[in-house]
């Protein structure tokens, strides 16, 4: 359809019919009878006609739900107009991958976009039509709990993602192509920062550090395409996002050249009213209209107040037909006039969701994402071994995370199956008594015998899923106490032990490192997750995979990152025992481990590095090679970091920067030469004026194997 049609549309639809497609009801309004659902049908002031014309729907999926609702919907609807189908397809529909901040550790944004090619097509043949994916914000307090749904501590990494995220659900044709959904980039703008790390809470930064750290994933995802954004629960200078008319407007719609829709969280529009920035719904659905937000998600502003507001002459009714065209758009971008039931499909559901070739991606993706925090040669595991199995996470399949809607748990492998297929049976001893929260005397003793009969020890620990993600800001992210418990006990026995960990955040693991003769970081996995895991465990496949997001060695540090500012009075080697200088009294500053940190059965050595000049001007690039070897005798991949920083600035700058990397895979033995490229536009940064500029002057280039191991050389920028 021609936008000259979907104007001519939207000349055709009543006041009511324009609200209708503003409004967003999850699936129970749809498939339930109105009668069974009279209170939340009177709360969102729908009643059996009115929701004819409601323009999309939360939460629903399934071929044959999609299609019986949509059905049903255009025989009701006057002007034909399509639902939208929506739902939080955040890593992976039914075959669910690792996490978002595990995926992240990979450093590999081809399999990124490989994972979200695979969702969209589960969720596409599913019946829906978007999802509410890529989370973009910038995160750095690991109390929080939706550090799990985002790809860490860097601007530029993130950035990167947000792209590759945004490509593999849309693809390059998302109106022909029904394997696709159309991607939503949240939460606009700066959730990942609330104070405290509480869920919810108060953002405040300066405009400065918003643009020059927070803005750009955001952006890039938008670069992309992305057909929607979706806006923030918390404040933006004591704005709520929703109702942040310069957020919206300015920022996003006219600087950031967003022309696309623009969605609340769920209940975000009606929560202005208790932020304390409208007094009732009616002034909330105010607010939110006149900052540009088209869709409202299950909160009653809209559909209660919207109709009065412009009869009234309060709203002008330019802004709701602005919003109502972009969602019209967007139908019309899905090819949802010509194919209203687009790439649902009963049959190829059944074949497509969950297949063997999908479990298997995401196999490979758990096991890139896996990263080995420490091993004093206990890794890998020999099948000669005996191998005692205990703790929570041994038999557990409550690996896939949170935000895995459909993911059947049941279905997900355990680290007990995935041993059990590279082990003798007679050489795996598997400890079933244990949980995550509470050990007995009894379970204490059983897992004991168990250990006293093995070789190695594999002390399976972590987090429940509930124990991440929305709604789960923690103020202790040690584990729980019954686990360091036993790792204390079977540690008295003085065998080979390793510890896995399942969790959806940086944890403090002071206690547990101090413990553990080996400790490998494998996340909330997903579907395949015990294999992966499982073969990194018994060296089948090499890890490789390197954290995005600090480790601190005490909540007291948190919340801790590897590109903060400089201090007037930095800590150095050479002050460190002084008193008055920016520190710690209890403790280091370092990070237990740092970003860009993890370690391999391979060993690499880098040699040192070459600038192709020293002085760069404009108009010129600067080349940085480094040969990198494989000084071991197996095959490994190594990810090579290039960091930098300004060493005068017009205001404080980061310590370091990334700015490249690359994965470079190695047989034994091999050496390669590595090869990056910057530009002046490569050293810009957002000044005082709020302009991006670079400044003349002094630079450290520094290219290593994580952000706190590298070799530095300095250039200056003509």
């Amino acid at each position: 359809m021609e936008e000259m049609q979907l104007k001519q549309l939207l000349k055709k639809m009543t006041l009511e019919e324009k609200i209708g497609q503003t409004i967003q009801l999850s699936g129970e309004f749809f498939i339930s009878e109105a009668s069974e659902i009279t209170g939340p049908m009177t709360e969102m002031h729908i009643d059996a006609e009115r929701l004819k014309g409601v323009g999309s729907v939360l939460g629903v999926s399934g071929a044959t739900a999609v299609i019986d609702i949509q059905t049903r919907h255009l025989k009701n609807n006057r002007l034909g107009i399509p639902l939208l189908f929506m739902a939080d397809v955040i890593h992976g529909y039914q075959t669910i991958f690792p996490i978002p901040l595990g995926l992240a550790s990979s450093w590999n944004l081809v399999l990124a976009e490989q994972t979200a090619e695979i969702a969209a097509r589960e969720a596409a043949v599913a019946g829906l039509h978007v999802t509410f994916s890529p989370m973009a914000d910038l995160v750095r307090d690991a109390r929080w709990g939706r550090v799990m749904e985002a790809t860490g501590e860097d601007a530029y990494l993130n950035a990167l993602y947000a792209r590759a995220f945004v490509r593999g659900y849309q693809g390059q044709d998302l109106l022909n192509d029904t394997t696709k959904v159309a991607a939503c980039v949240k939460h606009f703008a700066a959730y990942g920062a609330p104070i405290a790390g509480r869920e919810y809470n108060t953002v405040n930064m300066s405009e400065r550090q918003l643009r020059e750290l927070y803005l750009s994933a955001y952006q890039a995802a938008i670069d992309e395409g992305s057909k929607l954004v979706m806006t923030a629960f918390n404040t933006v200078d004591g704005v709520p996002a929703t109702g942040n008319k310069w957020l919206m407007n300015q920022v996003l719609r006219e600087e950031m050249k967003f022309n696309g829709v623009l969605i609340s969280d769920w209940g975000a529009i009606g929560e202005l009213v208790p932020h304390g920035v409208a007094a009732d719904l009616k002034e909330a659905g105010d607010l939110a209209m006149n900052a540009g937000v088209d869709i409202e998600m299950m909160s009653a502003a809209y559909s209660g107040h919207l109709a009065e507001l412009i009869t009234e002459e309060t709203l002008d009714l330019d802004l709701l037909d602005e919003a109502v065209l972009r969602i019209l758009m967007l139908k019309n971008d899905l090819g949802l006039f010509e194919q209203p039931l687009r790439g649902a499909d009963i049959q190829k559901e059944k074949a497509m969701i969950g297949s063997q070739e999908h479990r298997l991606a995401a196999q490979q993706a758990a096991e890139q994402s896996i990263v080995l925090l420490k091993n004093e040669g206990v890794l890998p595991l020999k099948v000669t071994q005996k191998i005692a199995l205990l703790g929570p996470g041994a038999t557990s399949k409550d690996i896939l995370g949170n935000w895995s809607w459909k993911g059947k748990t049941e279905e997900s492998v355990s680290l007990a199956e995935g041993l059990a297929r590279c082990l003798p049976r007679e050489n795996l001893l598997i400890d079933t008594s244990t949980d995550y929260f509470e050990l007995s005397e009894t379970q204490l003793k059983t897992a004991f015998k168990l250990a006293e009969q093995a070789d190695v020890l594999v002390l399976a620990l972590g987090e429940t899923a509930d124990m991440s993600g929305e709604a789960a800001s923690r103020t202790n992210i040690q584990l729980p106490a019954s686990q360091l418990h036993l790792l204390t006990e079977l540690k008295k026995l003085n065998k080979p032990l390793v510890v896995t960990l399942y969790n959806g955040r940086p944890l403090d693991l002071t206690a547990v490192t101090a413990k553990a003769d080996a400790l490998v970081e494998a996340w909330f996995p997903g579907s395949q997750g015990g294999d992966a895991l499982a073969n990194i465990l018994m060296g089948q496949v090499n890890p490789s995979g390197k954290l995005t997001m600090s480790f601190p060695r005490t909540l007291g540090q948190v919340p801790i990152y590897y590109n903060a500012d400089n201090t007037g009075r930095p800590l150095t080697e050479a002050n460190k025992d002084q008193r008055y200088v920016s520190k710690y009294y209890d403790s280091e500053n370092s990070p237990l481990f740092p970003f860009g940190f993890g370690l391999s059965y391979s060993r690499f050595s880098y040699k040192t590095m070459q600038l192709s000049t020293t002085e760069l001007s404009e108009t010129e690039e600067l080349t940085v090679r480094v040969h990198v070897k494989n000084d071991s005798s197996i095959e490994g991949t190594e990810i090579v970091q290039l960091y930098l920083r300004d060493k005068v600035g017009e205001v404080v700058r980061p310590v370091k920067e990334l700015k490249r990397f690359e994965r470079v895979t190695l047989s034994a033995g091999e050496e390669q030469e590595v090869c990056f490229t910057l530009q002046e536009k490569d050293l810009r940064y957002v000044h005082s004026d709020l302009t991006k500029r670079s400044d003349k002057g002094m630079f450290d280039i520094m290219v290593g194997t994580s952000s706190d191991t590298t070799q530095l050389q300095t250039i200056t920028l003509l």
